[in-house]
């Protein structure tokens, strides 16, 4: 690669001329000489010379470009942006509070920020996002001041954090990069495995916790297997040296290894206070870390096991010093958090004035929430199996399947007590298995179950098994004995000219098809919904109140609104003067109400806002957005309730695409008289017409509630619904 780059850099071609970078030695010095030199070719040599140069090439560096390029997808996808919308939780458990608070705007603050009994770590969220929105606002004001470019809107507060997440998620390449580089494997493929993954594409770019975590658990992963290899390198040599000392035939000889024995770099403790430190931060950011994080921490304690060097003293030694070395971290995440959460202030810890009472532990919380029954099952209750055999197959399609049936193998070598096949407890593919089975078995225990909650054992599964999308499911024949029937199995299912290519071309249709669903498909109104109203607020008049309601879609991130608050404070720049803004945006979620449900919910907010443009002649805007698969029911239930008489719901615009698995479209358009014929159903008006109408429904449709003030049916249906709100 160093040497691809390095021909590039001497001979590029601009326009007709040659572009030469020589590099000269003189007097020990190093210059480097730039110059035009015009071709005196017909172009022929230059094209011969970029054939010869890509065949070169092609075979030895094809798999490390093309993860440079879904590398550099990666970060192109964050900036298109995405707006695919996958969980809420996406927002709302990070970025909507951190942004919020910060700029001081419209958000919502879910249960877990609560200050009664907080279940979310702000520490973390706080450095990776609050601290960077502090150096983007600065160089904001920068703009805005000396070249009028508005920088705080809508897109920079979807894109900004997730240009940090992205960053982030290039940990993980790094960490396997590692793991790889220490242990001698083949980086190349498995990089590509790992950064084609539809998980980094998307999870990786996102605002979940969950993806923290899968940094963290990467992270973790590369510094336990360079502390395994450094240990087993240093007692190998170090028992090498001792038993030539001891065969050693002259003092000088003895001398000689006793002194090398100890120039030999300790391992005992290696990376003990970062080990300790991101087991901390993993298990405040998500406490499910303590399932991720406890195969790793015991490899990690076990190295060395099982030879003179090592004994239980040292094993109980490094246990006492990883939870001293977790102590400092732990400190701060719990200082940190009770000061969010109002806990501490620094009064009390000035005069010294603490208790128990002044400190919080958000792990703990979330560990006494989630053990009751009662509140999981309000998040929802899924089978033991979920995992198995849903969201293993949706995050790693045809490698979390290849990894199951491999620890199935394992479990049937086991009970066979078939030993000598099975892994070196010590060794990277024990640690790589534990790390993927062991949270595995215990988040399938969790009556609540999401894909996401898998998202850190991608590594391990891909450096394990990422080489059979190129190799096949085993390149040797994997049978013990030799048998007709294993024999052709092998040859026709599991051997490499057989199995490589269609594991490959399901893996990337898999991902490719999931990037385009989840990225921008499932959900994918609601964010530009949101940018919708931003011009909407911007455009108004200000004494007009602004009303949204939804219906079966996700729940609107306010922040991406970009509606100043209305609780706090706000600071006049050129006066000096602080002020507090009117509420005038308004928004109702009534998440998968029936449609005779939501009417009447229309027409009580319809009736509140008449009231108060009658009494207060205060203007307002009505507006509701529902899944287009729902535009039907709703002009249905508006004739046969009669509401069509004295209010009318005007479509203003559509998002496309948009689907909601809540209401999914329907092929046949329910607007077409059930007694067409078949001759007439096999007509090409009438399936183009079904077809178009098909379309149509991938969208997220945004109407305008209108009441007909000259009316007397609606002056008397305001009246009858104003008497029974009272």
């Amino acid at each position: 690669m160093k040497d691809f780059l390095r021909i590039v850099l001497n001979h590029l071609f601009i326009s007709n001329y040659f572009f030469s970078v020589s590099l000269f030695k003189t007097n020990g010095r190093k210059t480097i000489c730039i110059g035009f030199n015009k071709l005196r070719s017909n172009g022929m040599k230059l094209k011969r010379y970029i054939n010869q140069l890509w065949m070169r090439h092609r075979d030895t560096d094809e798999n490390w470009y093309a993860y440079l390029f879904f590398g550099l997808l990666r970060v192109i996808l964050v900036f298109i942006p995405q707006k695919g919308y996958i969980h809420p939780d996406e927002f709302f458990q990070s970025v909507e509070v951190m942004t919020g608070d910060h700029f001081q705007l419209e958000h919502v603050r879910t249960w877990e920020f609560n200050n009664t009994m907080p279940v979310r770590s702000i520490t973390i969220q706080f450095l990776l996002l609050r601290i960077p929105w502090s150096f983007f606002e600065f160089f904001a004001l920068y703009m805005r001041q000396y070249f009028a470019i508005e920088l705080l809107r809508s897109y920079t507060y979807l894109v900004f954090p997730r240009l940090i997440m992205c960053a982030l998620s290039f940990v993980n390449d790094w960490s396997l990069y590692r793991i790889c580089r220490l242990f001698s494997l083949n980086y190349e493929i498995r990089l590509l495995a790992l950064s084609s993954s539809w998980v980094m594409l998307i999870f990786g770019t996102r605002t979940f916790s969950n993806t923290i975590e899968l940094a963290l658990c990467s992270l973790m992963l590369s510094l336990v297997a360079e502390c395994m290899i450094k240990t087993n390198t240093v007692i190998y040599k170090k028992e090498m040296l001792e038993e030539r000392y001891d065969n050693a035939k002259s003092i000088s000889e003895r001398v000689k290894m006793w002194r090398l024995c100890k120039s030999l770099p300790a391992h005992n403790y290696t990376h003990t206070l970062l080990v300790a430190s991101i087991s901390v931060a993993g298990v405040f950011n998500r406490p499910t870390f303590l399932v991720y994080g406890a195969p790793m921490v015991f490899h990690w304690l076990l190295r060395g096991m099982g030879t003179k060097t090592i004994t239980f003293r040292d094993f109980n030694l490094r246990i006492l010093l990883f939870c001293i070395s977790a102590l400092p971290a732990l400190v701060f995440f719990i200082v940190c958090d009770s000061f969010y959460y109002k806990y501490l202030t620094g009064g009390e810890l000035q005069m010294l004035q603490l208790s128990i009472n002044n400190f919080v532990s958000t792990p703990w919380n979330f560990i006494k929430y989630n053990l009751d029954s009662k509140n999981t099952a309000e998040h929802g209750i899924h089978p033991k199996y979920v995992h198995l055999l849903v969201n293993m197959p949706l995050l790693f399609n045809v490698l979390g399947i290849v990894a199951i049936v491999s620890f199935g193998r394992l479990l049937i070598r086991f009970f066979r007590a078939d030993y000598q096949s099975l892994p070196r407890a010590q060794s990277i593919i024990s640690l790589m298995t534990s790390a993927i089975f062991v949270p595995f078995f215990f988040l399938s225990l969790i009556n609540h179950q999401e894909a996401r909650f898998l998202l850190p054992i991608l590594l391990p599964i891909v450096l394990m098994h990422a080489p059979k999308l190129h190799h096949g499911l085993c390149p040797t024949y994997p049978f013990k004995e030799e048998h007709p029937l294993m024999r052709k199995i092998y040859s026709t299912v599991l051997c490499t000219q057989v199995s490589a290519k269609p594991l490959l071309k399901t893996w990337y249709m898999c991902n490719i098809g999931l990037v385009i669903f989840f990225g921008f498909i499932h959900q994918a109104g609601v964010v530009p919904l949101t940018q919708h109203f931003e011009n909407v607020m911007l455009e108004k008049s200000p004494a007009q109140h602004i009303h949204l309601i939804t219906s079966h879609i996700y729940n609107v991130p306010l922040t991406l609104v970009n509606v100043p608050s209305s609780q706090v404070l706000h600071l006049n720049r050129e006066t000096g003067q602080r002020y507090r803004r009117h509420k005038d945006f308004y928004i109702y979620e009534y998440g998968s109400l029936k449609m005779d449900q939501l009417l009447g919910k229309i027409k009580l907010i319809l009736s509140h806002c008449e009231t108060k443009y009658n009494t207060k002649q205060q203007k307002y805007s009505l507006y509701l957005a529902l899944p287009a698969p729902l535009s039907d029911d709703l002009a249905a239930k508006l004739r046969t309730s009669k509401a069509s008489s004295y209010m009318r719901a005007q479509l203003i615009r559509v998002f496309y695409p948009h689907v909601s698995t809540e209401i999914l479209p329907h092929f046949l358009s329910t607007g077409h008289n059930s007694t067409i014929t078949k001759d007439t159903m096999l007509s090409y008006d009438y399936v183009s017409k079904q077809l178009l109408s098909f379309l149509r429904q991938f969208g997220l449709e945004l109407h305008e509630v209108q009441i007909q003030r000259n009316s007397h049916t609606a002056k008397h249906h305001m009246q009858k619904i104003s008497k029974k709100m009272a």
